[in-house]
């Protein structure tokens, strides 16, 4: 049932574990204080199973284009040194 999905704010890439009205039900019983944030709902979802984050540095644009984050970030090196 996983469907790849994106964020439609922010472009996130996560797998979709749960039906939409699941995912509803439980972003609806969620206090206030964790609705105000789209990334801490995202969190929410994830620990909850309902989704699963994809960490693959994959994004989508407003209009749905994938990007990649290549280029746009720095590795850690074994000595905890960033290389670009």
């Amino acid at each position: 049932m996983a469907q790849d999905k994106y964020a439609r704010h922010g472009g996130v890439h996560f797998k979709q574990n749960a039906t939409n009205q699941e995912i509803n039900s439980f972003v609806n019983q969620l206090p206030s204080d964790k609705r105000d944030n789209l990334f801490e709902v995202l969190g929410e979802l994830d620990s909850a199973g309902l989704i699963a984050l994809q960490n693959d540095g994959q994004f989508a644009d407003a209009w749905g284009r994938l990007h990649g984050t290549e280029g746009c970030y720095q590795e850690e090196d074994d000595q905890g040194v960033y290389r670009g």
